[in-house]
């Protein structure tokens, strides 16, 4: 009872500190627009609460809020490797039979497959009537935005499957697949040699887990909603008015696809397909879907969710520790949902004709870019360019439009990133329940 109270309280503050802090950054952003963003009063203001201090000419800046977002970040950064190597490897060695192992498997990635494909649909369909309706053709002039990459082949993802090099792969966290790859190696390994729970293997990943998950508790408990308010007040507060007014439409339409997706569809599914009750679901994986909001980081976010997901939800951790890692990976509907849309809204911009044939393949690049995206602030973003280069997007019009989706494309990062966690927690209680793997009295406490 008391874990059940702590953890209640503990989505209380977070949801508090999420409000507190976007209504504080919203006032902020007013004053930024009343006082100008080039005045010495907001350039004193900026410099010292929410100034990047990493960036060229802010060597004399303070960044309280900066640091504080950043430090809380960084220490959730720090168990990314770890904490996916140790749970994956000790949920494959405890799987002994291969066909419960690959029934597993399969369930996984049908699920993943079937969410995003829905998701890549229902957003494809909609962000085409407003395609059509002549919405998306935004007239853009003057945008800067940070600088995004151009972009890869998509199936490049396939290839970083299996990495070359053991130590430059665990020692990143920009390598995740790679490192899900490793840790299914070695348990898929340790499952053929029969090296059980007695192993020094095993035994090693074990503490290390309870290292991780005593640190996250700390971590998460202590300074979690401090955090929270700090990265969303400077989010909002940094952010001009100006970038929200030429793309209006793509900034709701986006987001009001995401919150279906998250609030009406996920809720579908588990009352629906797993036959639960969808409210307890919303209830618990509450506190994920602001953590994710807040850090717009799915890896950041994974430990939450993992232990979310074990304790509250009641998946077997052995499910759970499969799922979540390679979930977070390849699993990314609401990544997916903001490309075709963004796809679609810079077409219009551009002025190009798009087909239903054109749609799906961007819908097609989209699932595959999606799986490719990393698990970091910003990626989605980035990642569009494989798209717009895979269907030919690029005359100078779509560039500037990809441009002004970089500068804006912040806050609907945010909400994908909930999107996409909520979604990995989803695929395990699935997965759980079809192999008699979820606690119904922790689901339902």
């Amino acid at each position: 009872m008391k874990k059940t109270n702590d953890n209640n309280k503990l989505a209380i503050q977070m949801l508090i500190a999420m409000v507190s802090g976007i209504l504080v950054g919203l006032l902020f952003m007013a004053v930024r627009q009343f006082l100008g963003a080039n005045s010495g009063t907001w350039n004193l203001i900026n410099n010292i609460l929410f100034q990047d201090i990493t960036a060229k000419g802010a060597e004399s800046a303070i960044g309280l809020f900066y640091i504080g977002g950043q430090l809380f970040i960084r220490a959730l950064q720090l168990i990314i490797v770890p904490m996916v190597f140790c749970s994956v490897v000790m949920a494959i060695s405890e799987i002994t039979e291969a066909s419960t192992l690959g029934r597993v498997s399969a369930k996984t990635i049908g699920w993943f497959m079937m969410t995003s494909t829905i998701a890549l649909i229902v957003a494809g369909a909609i962000a085409m009537l407003f395609y059509k309706s002549g919405l998306f053709n935004v007239h853009i002039e003057g945008v800067t935005a940070s600088t995004g990459s151009t972009g890869s082949n998509p199936l490049l993802v396939i290839l970083n499957i299996i990495p070359s090099n053991i130590g430059a792969t665990l020692s990143v966290n920009n390598a995740v697949l790679g490192v899900v790859f490793i840790s299914v190696v070695v348990g898929l390994s340790m499952n053929k040699l029969g090296l059980g729970k007695n192993s020094v293997i095993y035994r090693f990943c074990e503490e290390i887990s309870k290292i991780v998950v005593t640190f996250l508790s700390f971590a998460v408990t202590k300074f979690g909603p401090v955090a929270i308010f700090m990265l969303l007040c400077r989010t909002f507060a940094t952010y001009g008015i100006d970038y929200l007014k030429p793309a209006l439409a793509y900034c709701l339409l986006t987001t009001a696809i995401l919150l279906c997706y998250l609030f009406i569809g996920y809720p579908l599914y588990i009352s629906l397909i797993c036959k639960l009750n969808p409210y307890i679901f919303i209830k618990k994986i509450f506190k994920v879907i602001v953590f994710g909001f807040s850090t717009s980081s799915s890896a950041a976010t994974l430990p939450l969710n993992l232990d979310t997901t074990t304790e509250e939800l009641g998946v077997d951790r052995q499910i759970a520790s499969f799922v979540l890692p390679l979930g977070m990976t390849i699993n990314m509907d609401g990544t997916a949902i903001m490309q075709v849309v963004a796809t679609l809204f810079i077409a219009g911009c551009g002025g190009y004709d798009v087909t239903v044939f054109q749609l799906a393949i961007v819908m097609i690049l989209a699932l595959i870019a999606s799986m490719g995206t990393p698990a970091a602030p910003g990626a989605g973003a980035v990642i569009l360019f494989t798209i717009l280069s895979g269907v030919g997007f690029t005359n100078e019009q779509a560039l500037i439009a990809y441009t002004l989706i970089l500068a804006i494309n912040r806050p609907i990062e945010m909400l994908v990133t909930s999107l996409n966690c909520v979604g990995d927690s989803l695929t395990s209680i699935a997965v759980g329940k079809s192999e008699g793997k979820l606690d119904m009295d922790i689901y339902n406490k």
